[in-house]
């Protein structure tokens, strides 16, 4: 009798417990700190984790493999922060994380900003999305990826939207507090006091962070690159010139689009093939449509003939009229796109269904590669977040992946094939560097392309300033000009049909930009083995850069009380000239403009035309004319181009080795067949180009090598 006496209170005590005490304390969120897990990786490596890391994040599905040799080979520097500097904390269900930083140091990447370059003093929440004007956060390729001027990066790898403040609360518990001023009687008041932090808001109860520490920015973003497999090296007809055509084109449109290019004798290493390529578009069938293209794999194989590839387009959305609508059904989201089932690419089933839909109707008509569209953002169009799929990912971790996965899955059908595909996307993030996709997208503001190449140097990811039409023939000729210098040189001309020489009083010009691509691309293609095996990104960023120094200012704001009540001080910064691999520099001039600054990094640099000393470690101005976009050399810099334009066509060359300045130098031109993935078992070679202080030139092949391109190496002399 006492025994079950004492059991009842034990279980009036519980019911107790569950209906009085369990609310109240539940209604009491407390933050619990968590001691971080160290874990050093490679030289200037660490993985950090704390709480319980979701086990789907931006890279778990993506089969990377971190070249930790390569890493290891590079300086083992330090965190230039002590490790108990980095806090991470647990509340309400989300991971709060937190950086120091110093005065005058300077942020940059945090996805692909299309305004800014220093993301110091900004709030944004990383979330894939379109880009609509305005750098909140919300772009093509939101990866959550920072580096400091103090020499290191960190990688926050969560699948999640991501909220982060970049020096701009102001924390009660700071080291360094701001000066306290009264806006009623100091000038100095301002409105965004000094902030001693960067931190973070990750919506789960557990990170996993990765720090890269340099000594330089370069070498935190190599081996950013490098831990996530390297850059991508493309085959080198993905660097020729690209023209897409008219949505509804039919075989024989191309064929007609392809004489012209060849009558005009202007380069074409690509032909894009938009929606009505398919029977059905919005949503796919991914199904060549007969009446327009009767005989794909003979269409094809016809273009390959002239050393032509062909690209097609490609959405999420599956019709139902394809005839894989039924077996991928099951591994298909909660929501439409168009009309369209979505497929849940995080789960083998729904790759393997799909991978075998488009070998079929695809790859074995001998199409090269795809245009991904449409997987990035637009909420009326893409899932909503209440979306539901049957792997169980959220719909928000899968419209942060899914552009990624579909890279992911694409590449390895041409792999299986052992041939390199080179493509578009408009969705990427973290992880993707070795993918062979670049991105691109509806947004159409030509200086702001230019700010997006700069800032997807910092973040591995490949940007392109497409081209697609012009008001004018001076806006066409400048486009054609900053296109020509990006990853990816293209006119999409998908919905008007618009022709390299449209423009009649520059067709000249434009086809000289085009030719000079052409000539470039032994330069390129080192430049893309350097991305793929040392993670040096092949565009990139003034500010990673030896010798650059000019930073952003500040400019007092003015008082206005409907724009800017607050007297917000105004950012100025250069966002518009870039390194081409590691010698050129570009500054592109815009329609309207005659004339600009350009920022020389330190030592002495030449005109990339004529040879001349442009200046030395100095801001110069530049009235180059309509026909020439500013390109420099640095000194000692060696450019091995083609002799002349020539079309891809797997002959071999010769080549013109051009040297500016009085250095002696080398350069290592690399080589392999450009086109399969042999190359990773070590069929390529290296040439060392050298110039001497005599001024005098050699090319070295190592012993029993010989090169699949190029027949002589004639050096000149640019400067006299």
């Amino acid at each position: 009798m006492r025994e079950t006496n004492h059991i009842g209170g034990r279980i009036f005590a519980f019911f107790l417990f569950f209906i009085f005490i369990l609310p109240v304390a539940s209604a009491q969120v407390k933050s619990s700190a968590s001691k971080p897990l160290w874990t050093k990786k490679a030289n200037g490596v660490w993985q950090v984790s704390a709480g319980v890391p979701e086990r789907f994040n931006l890279t778990s599905h993506l089969q990377l493999t971190p070249k930790i040799q390569t890493i290891n080979a590079m300086a083992d520097a330090q965190l230039p922060f002590k490790k108990e500097e980095l806090t991470i904390d647990m509340n309400d269900g989300k991971t709060y994380i937190r950086f120091p930083l110093e005065k005058g140091e300077k942020i940059f990447g945090l996805g692909l900003n299309f305004k800014t370059v220093e993301q110091r003093g900004r709030i944004l929440r990383l979330h894939m999305d379109h880009y609509d004007g305005v750098d909140n956060g919300r772009n093509h390729a939101p990866v959550p990826f920072f580096v400091s001027s103090k020499g290191y990066g960190a990688f926050i790898n969560s699948a999640r939207y991501i909220d982060v403040y970049v020096g701009t609360g102001v924390r009660k518990d700071s080291k360094n507090p701001p000066k306290l001023y009264d806006r009623n009687t100091d000038k100095e008041w301002t409105a965004e006091p000094y902030s001693d932090n960067l931190e973070i808001l990750v919506p789960a109860n557990g990170i996993e962070i990765v720090l890269f520490s340099g000594p330089s920015m370069l070498d935190a973003v190599r081996k950013f690159n490098l831990y996530n497999g390297g850059g991508t090296l493309p085959p080198k007809w993905g660097l020729g010139f690209w023209q897409r055509v008219p949505t509804k084109s039919t075989e024989a449109d191309v064929n007609t689009e392809v004489a012209e290019f060849k009558k005009r004798n202007f380069p074409l290493s690509v032909i894009g093939l938009e929606p009505g390529w398919m029977t059905a578009s919005y949503p796919c069938t991914y199904e060549w449509d007969r009446s327009r293209f009767p005989d794909p794999a003979g269409f094809v194989n016809k273009l390959q003939g002239q050393h032509i590839q062909t690209n097609v387009w490609i959405n999420p959305g599956v019709a139902p009229s394809s005839s894989v609508y039924k077996q991928i059904e099951p591994y298909t989201g909660s929501h439409t796109e168009w009309c369209g089932i979505v497929p849940d690419y995080s789960m083998p089933e729904a790759v393997k269904i799909m991978s075998a839909h488009l070998k079929k109707n695809v790859l074995d008509a001998g199409v090269s590669g795809f245009k991904m569209d449409e997987n990035d953002g637009y909420d009326n169009w893409l899932w909503p977040d209440v979306a539901r799929f049957p792997s169980g990912r959220s719909a928000e971790q899968l419209r942060q992946t899914y552009g990624a996965l579909q890279q992911r899955f694409t590449l390895d059908m041409y792999r299986k094939q052992n041939l390199r595909t080179y493509g578009l996307v408009r969705a990427s993030n973290a992880g993707t560097v070795s993918f062979p996709y670049v991105l691109y997208n509806d947004y159409y503001e030509h200086r702001d392309f230019i700010t997006a190449l700069v800032n997807s140097s910092f973040i591995g990811v490949l940007w392109t300033p497409e081209v697609r039409a012009s008001k004018t023939s001076e806006e066409w000729l400048r486009r054609m000009q900053t296109v020509c210098f990006s990853p990816l040189a293209m006119i999409n001309a998908w919905a008007d049909g618009t022709k390299p020489w449209s423009f009649p009083d520059v067709a000249d010009d434009v086809k000289a930009i085009a030719d000079l691509r052409m000539q470039l691309i032994p330069y390129l293609y080192s430049s893309y083995a350097d991305y793929a095996f040392y993670g040096t990104p092949p565009i990139r960023a003034m500010n990673l850069e030896d010798g650059y120094r000019m930073e952003a200012m500040e400019e007092k704001g003015k008082l206005d009380a409907t724009e800017n009540p607050y007297a917000i001080a105004l950012r100025k910064e250069v966002k518009d000239q870039f390194m081409v691999g590691e010698h050129l520099l570009v500054a592109p001039l815009f329609a309207g403009q005659t004339s600009r600054s350009v920022v020389l990094p330190k030592g002495k640099w030449y005109d990339f035309y004529t040879g001349k000393l442009a200046g030395e470690g100095e801001i110069i101005q530049v009235t180059p004319g309509i026909s020439r976009i500013p390109v420099f050399v640095k000194d000692g810099g060696i450019i091995p181009m083609y002799k002349e334009a020539v079309q891809l066509d797997g002959k071999k060359y010769p080549l013109e080795i051009r040297h500016y300045g009085k250095k002696a130098s080398s350069f290592s031109l690399y080589d392999d067949d450009g086109k399969t993935f042999n190359y990773e078992k070590g069929d390529f070679v290296r040439i060392a180009l050298k110039v001497n202080s005599d001024r005098s030139g050699k090319a070295e092949l190592p012993a029993g090598k010989q090169s699949w391109s190029y027949t002589d190496y004639i050096f000149r002399f640019m400067t006299e």
